[in-house]
């Protein structure tokens, strides 16, 4: 008995300390790539910690003429709108719902777009601890180049508990990740349905400059 508890303690650590190394590697650790230019930067849902801001940045300083931003926020947040209607003659500004409201939803909407106006190369923004998975998710929709990039930000206030809680997330969803593959609807579908989503986010971007005058 006294054997038997001594292996379960070992293979405890064992665990926890792959868990803990392996988060690290995956999802604290920097998993920038280098900036280069790109036909488009994807804004990919989550906090309003700056990251639209950041792309629209990365938009402003030439790396890309179009930014493409995943809504995943509530229809009154004024930061959010005020970005949806912010394009210039120069810059395009295309605001959706991801469907389903998932990474994975995220990635077949832009990867349609993509495939609809002829992109190769995407510039992606999220949190750094995201960017691994988004990389594989967006890989097995998007056959071009990706460039990720994570949010401007520290993460000091994360304290051991919610570091754990990340990297199980993480963990769990990217499990998820690889039994789901990428479902991409037949050519004629996507055209005809994107072309549907971008017609709805133009209205409501008109909408939102409406109400900004």
């Amino acid at each position: 008995m006294r054997r038997f508890l001594v292996c379960a303690v070992v293979l405890a650590v064992l665990v926890a300390t792959a868990f803990v190394a392996g988060g690290y590697v995956l999802f604290s650790r920097s998993q920038a790539d280098p900036l280069t230019e790109a036909d488009a930067i994807v804004v990919l849902g989550g906090d309003t910690d700056g990251r639209i801001d950041y792309g629209l940045r990365l938009a402003r300083e030439g790396y890309a003429h179009t930014v493409v931003i995943s809504d995943s926020y509530p229809a009154d947040d004024v930061t959010v709108r005020r970005a949806c209607a912010s394009g210039t003659p120069s810059i395009t500004v295309i605001c959706f719902v991801p469907d389903p409201w998932t990474t994975q939803g995220e990635a077949m909407f832009a990867s349609r777009l993509a495939r609809e106006r002829g992109w190769s190369r995407l510039i992606v923004v999220s949190w750094n601890w995201h960017l691994v998975r988004a990389r594989f998710i967006f890989h097995q929709c998007f056959d071009g180049e990706l460039t990720m990039r994570p949010v401007p930000r520290t993460y000091d206030d994360y304290g051991p508990a919610q570091w754990v809680s990340v990297y199980a997330y993480q963990y769990a969803a990217f499990a998820k990740a690889m039994t789901l593959g990428c479902r991409m609807p037949p050519q004629s579908q996507a055209s005809s349905a994107l072309t549907a989503e971008v017609t709805a986010s133009s209205s409501s971007l008109a909408r939102a400059r409406a109400a900004a005058n």
